[in-house]
């Protein structure tokens, strides 16, 4: 019997933690507005937010699970859910393929975006710099949690190298997105990206 994650931001089952996590990283993405890289000068990149990466299917269904994981209590033995259960129910099964799509919204390739969220180091320079990592929209995720579904999380090469002194330090990263799988070991993503810039999150308007 495999747990089974509940998609970003929408499940009671997450820890509080996660959830304040989450809503950082989809709810104050920018919204749309634009912001200038300071490493391209007059670039522009379009501020995104996670849910922006979703094609509107997986959307829907992650919004809509079934209806009994929302009577399973956190902790409890039925939280580790069966799968063969939801693959017996049409809704459940979608909610299944959803949590491991990798389909894109294609619009968004070759889009200079700028997007918020937490690192997963994958590679590491000479001086211990972070080179290549996934991002992902809560701290912990293919970690000591779940990985999010692949088109939620986004394979970043940073040669310049990041200097990353806590994992749950969160990001902005900023560059041109590709729709194009990667995988890993740890989890595989259906969208990268060549960082122009690694910066430190703040609020829009800090």
């Amino acid at each position: 019997m495999k747990p089974v994650p509940r998609p970003p931001a929408l499940s009671p089952l997450l820890p509080k933690g996660v959830l304040l996590a989450v809503g950082a990283a989809f709810l104050l993405g920018g919204c749309g507005e634009v912001a200038k890289g300071e490493s391209e000068g007059p670039r522009e990149y379009a501020s995104i937010e996670w849910m922006d990466l979703l094609p509107g299917a997986d959307f829907e269904a992650l919004m809509n699970p079934p209806a009994w994981l929302d009577d399973i209590e956190e902790g409890s033995e039925a939280d580790q859910v069966d799968s063969a259960r939801l693959q017996r129910d049409p809704v459940g099964r979608r909610y299944l393929e959803a949590l491991t799509s990798t389909a894109v919204v294609a619009e968004k390739d070759q889009q200079a975006v700028r997007l918020p969220g937490f690192v997963v180091p994958l590679e590491f320079d000479d001086r211990q710099r972070v080179t290549e990592f996934f991002l992902v929209p809560w701290f912990g995720a293919c970690l000591h949690l779940p990985p999010p579904p692949p088109n939620q999380m986004l394979h970043v090469r940073y040669p310049r190298g990041l200097d990353l002194a806590r994992l749950e330090d969160a990001f902005w990263v900023e560059g041109t997105l590709e729709t194009t799988i990667v995988n890993r070991e740890i989890g595989t993503s259906a969208y990268a990206l060549d960082a122009d810039l690694v910066r430190p999150y703040f609020l829009e308007g800090d």
